[in-house]
């Protein structure tokens, strides 16, 4: 048996990043959501997606499988039910399936309608879904502090450099091969984990709930307010606030990034700023791509960030923009708040797809690797659908 994560209808909720991933993939707090459910159960994870993704993930075997919503966020009792499922059984609330145990063939599986796959259906609360891509900064607090606990659990940490400066060492943790010198951590608002081979500069100051992802670097003089994630192989610098970074993406030089998410194989020329809060201090409004509609998401939304886009050297980025997959953004003044796929700067042109493709691939090789034949032709559906 393995677990199978699947998207539904709530995955247009979560574009510009789900153009380029599963559910499963998006990452906040220390983990993906894959991982997350690799490390809780101990079991095989497989994804099911949609059909032009498909190819980016291997499929499981023939049998029986634990279906599971990818976008639910379960606590401990809602977890230990999923995993206790008997054949035929699975868990509903009033936005269907939250998760069942089934031998249907993979690519028979329909979310819209899989509550017909089972013979024994057991009402739940309404689960925790995600189904915002705001969500991700928004709940990052709460998933660092629970990420922290399960992945430090009986294990001892790294010694904390006697050059670093420290507030409430018990809630640090550093992996193998971290290389930290001089630098302020306080973990006193917050865990602060820090990933194996990852490198905080001299003069940097970290004030919890913080993780740097694997290989990830965090440059001379940074200020990191939590929560905070920095993904595996990111590059962090100036001032950063509230921020996911899933991937291979970089903040490198100063200028403030606060209140975002970005995806993976993104980059921010030097002096790049955003906005996180209107100047009238009212409710922020969003661009939804799945409703096609603003939607308020509070006080304070910096920017919402696709895979594979960049923004020039002193960009001003306007408080709740989204910059959707692929793009090489440049312009005068501050930048508009909606940026569509494949866009070459803010004038409505569009980026050539095999000159994106070359782009894309050389940021990619920058830190060792290349862009894939099955990303290429993700791409391609993206580039011929959706813009």
């Amino acid at each position: 048996m393995a677990i199978i994560l699947f998207d539904n209808e709530f995955r247009k909720g979560l574009l510009p990043f789900t153009y380029t991933k599963a559910v499963a993939d998006l990452r906040f707090g220390i983990f993906s959501i894959r991982e997350r459910w690799e490390l809780k159960s101990q079991q095989l994870v497989f994804i099911h997606t949609e059909k032009y993704l498909q190819p980016l993930y291997p499929l499981p075997g023939n049998g029986e499988h634990l279906w599971i919503d990818a976008g639910v966020m379960p606590d401990q009792d809602l977890l230990d039910s999923i995993l206790s499922l008997e054949p035929g059984c699975c868990l509903a609330d009033e936005k269907g399936l939250i998760a069942g145990k089934t031998g249907i063939a993979f690519e028979l599986f329909d979310s819209a309608n899989s509550l017909q796959l089972f013979t024994n259906i057991r009402d739940h609360a309404t689960a925790k879904r995600l189904e915002h891509p705001w969500q991700l900064m928004q709940w990052n607090d709460e998933m660092i502090r629970a990420d922290f606990a399960v992945i430090t659990k009986g294990r001892i940490s790294q010694p904390i450099p006697s050059s670093v400066n420290v507030l409430q060492a018990a809630d640090i943790f550093i992996e193998e091969g971290a290389m930290l010198t001089y630098c302020s951590l306080n973990a006193g608002t917050g865990p602060i984990y820090i990933g194996k081979n990852s490198e905080i500069m001299e003069g940097s100051v970290i004030r919890g709930p913080f993780v740097m992802g694997e290989n990830a670097v965090l440059k001379l003089n940074s200020r990191v307010y939590g929560a905070t994630t920095l993904g595996p192989n990111c590059m962090g610098g100036g001032e950063i606030k509230n921020t996911v970074m899933m991937g291979y993406s970089n903040k490198a030089h100063d200028g403030y990034l606060g209140d975002s998410v970005v995806g993976e194989w993104c980059n921010f020329g030097a002096g790049s700023t955003n906005s996180n809060v209107k100047n009238t201090a009212s409710e922020v409004k969003i661009w939804d791509i799945g409703s096609e509609k603003y939607v308020g998401v509070g006080q304070k939304c910096g920017v919402i960030m696709g895979d594979y886009s960049r923004v020039a050297i002193n960009s001003a980025i306007n408080t709740g923009s989204v910059i959707s997959v692929s793009c090489n953004v440049f312009g005068a003044g501050l930048l508009p708040t909606i940026i569509g796929n494949f866009s070459w700067g803010v004038s409505g042109i569009k980026y050539e797809f095999e000159k994106a493709c070359h782009d894309i691939d050389n940021w990619k090789k920058m830190k060792g690797h290349s862009l894939s034949e099955a990303e290429t032709s993700v791409l391609q559906y993206i580039f011929e659908n959706y813009t």
